[in-house]
């Protein structure tokens, strides 16, 4: 018997409406650093999509799958189920993730069977669940609390899809402007008093812009780096 190494699949999906926003940046970090270690990877841009909004039907409940045919979502959750990792990027916009993006989201709801009992909700997924998903965010706010509702919906996520998931986060801070992630420090310096910031500012969050880029890039790169084997 012998074994064949199959290079991951990485699915990753852009949130942003900005194509050269922060969120975007960072997500391409990674995915270079994906690319680089070998991973088949494939970016969504998620307002591209022809995709409805969920209905809450619940007929996904009984035929397994969602009702809705008219769209792209059976292939894209073809390439959900077939993907090891999850990346989903996005700004925060008034505490939570983009609209194109919560569209996507909210149809994960025909990925799972969801069952009222007497104490709460049970969630059992149609397929196993055993990916790593990452979440990749942009705020204007100095303070990650603002990402917090977004983290608790992944956490969610995650948890509900099955026990065999794993979840990172990247989040970038007090980033205003399209590409502020990747400026300068002279860049920085001539942008802070513009938006009514202190220049003391600019030296450690450049330095920590930098730190974050790295941080994707390493991220996919170990994403990559992962096979799987198989027996024949």
């Amino acid at each position: 018997m012998s074994k064949i190494e199959v290079n991951m699949r990485i699915l990753a999906i852009n949130g942003s409406s900005r194509r050269g926003g922060n969120s975007s940046l960072l997500l391409n970090e990674l995915i270079q650093g994906a690319r680089e270690a070998g991973a088949v990877i494939e970016e969504i841009i998620a307002d591209q999509l022809n995709l409805d909004f969920c209905k809450g039907c619940l007929r996904c409940n009984l035929i397994k799958r969602c009702a809705i045919e008219s769209d792209d979502w059976g292939e894209l959750s073809e390439k959900i189920l077939n993907a090891n990792s999850l990346i989903f990027s996005s700004p925060i916009y008034f505490h939570h993730i983009s609209a194109p993006l919560k569209r996507i989201i909210d149809r994960f709801r025909s990925l799972i069977h969801v069952q009222i009992t007497e104490t709460g909700l049970k969630y059992t997924p149609w397929h196993q669940w055993e990916k790593h998903f990452v979440v990749i965010l942009s705020q204007g706010s100095p303070d990650t609390i603002e990402s917090n509702p977004v983290l608790d919906l992944f956490k969610f996520i995650t948890k509900s899809l099955g026990p065999g998931n794993k979840l990172s986060s990247i989040i970038g801070t007090r980033l205003a402007i399209a590409n502020q992630i990747s400026f300068t420090k002279d860049k920085l310096t001539e942008l802070y008093p513009k938006l009514g910031l202190p220049v003391h500012l600019v030296e450690s969050d450049y330095n920590h812009n930098q730190q974050l880029l790295k941080k994707s890039f390493e991220l996919g790169r170990k994403l990559g780096k992962k096979k799987l084997n198989y027996n024949l």
